[in-house]
């Protein structure tokens, strides 16, 4: 039985290669907003949960025997959601929206096998953005270029997105993306790492 990581994110494979994980990389085949259009009406840490199960039982139903791992999150500044930047602009935008403002991260993760989700966890984060002016907003979308259009809230809090904020309150790994301590947890309950 081979570990499966169900993403493309290169920040969430460096999570499970520095815990010291072998795994393969079989990114799930998902439309996650068409999806989310039918989750209308749950929080924003439901829904990060719901497409972490879709993206594990998906690939699961690939990887027979495997056990795989499904992660999302999502970002809420009170009942508001933001998704990837689709551009530049709209990475500003969501900057500027966020500046001043406290907002939460909801990272999800789903372990299927065979079709079946078998474990779930999920944890939040709560991060403060400093004001930001509109000569640093350009200035870090500068210095960060096209990297940012995958992440949510147009931010790496790993790199230079630190330099966004004035206060994080939250597990480190769940503000990259995924709450690592629960899956070692599960692994470790399931004899697949040791003990």
């Amino acid at each position: 039985m081979s570990l499966v990581l169900a993403s493309a994110s290169a920040a969430r494979a460096a999570l499970l290669t520095g815990a010291g994980l072998i795994f393969k990389r079989v990114p799930a085949d998902v439309d996650e907003r068409l999806i989310e259009e039918d989750l209308v009406g749950l929080s924003a840490a439901d829904v990060a949960q719901a497409l972490a199960d879709v993206k594990a039982v998906e690939v699961s139903l690939r990887r027979p025997g495997d056990l795989v791992i499904g992660a999302d999150q999502t970002l809420s500044l009170g009942e508001e959601r933001f998704h990837k930047p689709r551009d530049r602009d709209e990475a500003g935008r969501q900057l500027a929206r966020l500046s001043g403002r406290t907002h939460e991260l909801h990272s999800a993760l789903s372990l299927a096998r065979n079709g079946e989700v078998l474990h779930r966890a999920v944890d939040h984060a709560r991060l403060t953005m400093r004001p930001l002016s509109t000569r640093f907003i350009s200035h870090y979308l500068a210095v960060v270029g096209e990297a940012i259009l995958g992440s949510v809230g147009a931010y790496h809090l790993e790199g230079y997105g630190v330099q966004l904020f004035e206060e994080i309150e939250g597990n480190h790994f769940t503000i990259l993306g995924m709450p690592l301590l629960p899956l070692l947890e599960f692994l470790r309950e399931e004899r697949m790492i040791e003990q």
